[in-house]
């Protein structure tokens, strides 16, 4: 009787156990940043470790480089951690942009990443607002850098291999946290970027899931201002509205076909742009594995038993005269489903390469000097010549599409990107930097 008794509780110990060491491996589930008393000056960030806790901080370096840093976080159903801490961090971005211009730069970390300090890509973001910074120092009308990091749980599981099986339930997540929480704090960004100077001007950047969480909350409204800015109210064709002043994902983990709706609009009649930025720029690497292929192999099956079809569709072949050429294409829904964007070789329009090989040191240009230059290069690019960025890359289009296109899906080379996560090597921080200059300044 007795032994009947202990294997039935055997089972049970089992059962408590394994939800001991499951609840064990869980990531953390609670608040980063819980330093937000308004009554408080920013914290003031000197080096890695500083400030760990503090969702306002400030910098300044020795070679005149500056800016202000925030953290809004959230947890898995999209919800704010804590309504007081974006309160506090919009409550000073606005104080500074009522006296100042401002440039303020979001990042969304993506898989792996939180807003935890000393995460990698806090770090790595601290570099591009500092040479952002850094390029403003020429202009005599100097913007204030703001930077925002958006904090959600990008990791589940802290075991390691365990945590590389949660790549479809956190990509369920980035897309929950972009429909239900972010859309709101980036429509509140921009209205603050608006109201404010005139010169002040907004830019999103988004990597892995954190590319699909931005893409989820701004794709309809990325759609909506194309259409409505297609033509004003005399019928005279316009360039091209954007969220912000630009969008930038890096190594997006979405599928191709909800790409589909703006690369058809932008292909539209073939329509030449003459002034347009860029407003929505994808840079995935050919070496990102997770995206090339551990993304297609879940997609297999979630959409196994849906329907698709070929789609007629055309590319705008630039030749440098006027129209393009409008050149058929077929489109296959099956696969733009199941790849990812960057992946999708009907879709990508650009190529971005190093100029600078490992025995080589790339020049660095004097941004303030070449963002009027940089402006006119990209303006004046019929024929869609190579364009030289700073640290080291060459930005080449593919001719599929017609000139000055205002969305760019762009084929990196694993020289620049090596892999899913290693997205921060100098000619990247170049390439994002001289964008941001050349989108948001005013020429």
């Amino acid at each position: 009787m007795e032994s009947n008794r202990l294997n039935h509780r055997i089972p049970t110990n089992y059962f408590a156990l394994t939800l001991t060491l499951l609840l064990s491996a869980c990531a953390n589930n609670e608040i980063y940043r819980s330093d937000y008393d308004i009554t408080q000056e920013p914290c003031n960030y000197k080096d890695k470790g500083d400030c760990e806790k503090n969702a306002l901080q400030e910098f300044t370096s020795e070679n005149n480089a500056e800016y202000h840093l925030g953290f809004v976080e959230y947890d898995d159903q999209g919800q704010l951690r804590s309504p007081a801490q974006i309160e506090t961090v919009m409550g000073r971005f606005d104080d500074i942009a009522k006296n100042d211009d401002v440039l303020l730069i979001t990042f969304v970390h993506g898989w792996h990443h939180s807003a935890k300090s000393k995460d990698e890509n806090i770090l790595e973001f601290r570099k591009l607002l500092e040479k952002t910074s850094q390029a403003e120092n020429g202009d005599t009308k100097r913007r204030k850098i703001l930077g925002l990091y958006i904090g959600w749980r990008g990791e589940s599981v802290n075991v390691p291999l365990v945590s590389d099986l949660t790549f479809w339930e956190r990509k369920n997540t980035a897309q929950n946290v972009g429909q239900q929480g972010v859309a709101d704090v980036l429509v509140r960004l921009e209205k603050l970027v608006n109201d404010k100077g005139k010169n002040s001007r907004l830019v999103v950047i988004g990597h892995s899931f954190g590319g699909a969480l931005v893409y989820t909350a701004l794709q309809n409204i990325l759609v909506d201002r194309h259409t409505n800015s297609a033509k004003n109210q005399t019928g005279e064709e316009q360039d091209a509205k954007g969220f912000g002043d630009l969008v930038v994902l890096i190594n997006p983990a979405f599928e191709a076909m909800r790409f589909a709706t703006l690369y058809d609009l932008s292909q539209k009649d073939c329509k030449t742009h003459k002034n347009q930025p860029p407003r929505l720029v994808i840079l995935t690497s050919e070496a990102d594995y997770a995206t090339k292929y551990l993304f297609p192999a879940g997609r297999f099956f979630s959409t196994l038993f849906e329907s698709y079809e070929t789609l007629d569709r055309h590319q705008c072949n630039d030749t440098g005269v006027e129209p393009p050429i409008r050149v058929d294409i077929k489109v296959d829904e099956r696969e733009a489903a199941r790849k990812a964007v960057g992946h999708f070789e009907p879709y990508i329009t650009h190529d971005l390469r190093a100029t600078c090989t490992k025995n080589c040191v790339a020049r660095a240009r004097d941004t303030a000097q070449s963002i009027p230059t940089k402006w006119t290069e990209w303006a004046n690019d019929p024929k869609n010549e190579k364009l030289d960025f700073d640290g080291g890359s060459q930005l080449e289009s593919r001719g599929n599409t017609n000139a000055l296109n205002p969305y760019l899906n762009i084929k990196v080379t694993k020289e620049l990107i090596s892999d899913h996560n290693n997205i921060w090597g100098p000619e990247i921080i170049g390439f994002i930097k001289d964008l941001i200059i050349m989108s948001t300044t005013p020429i």
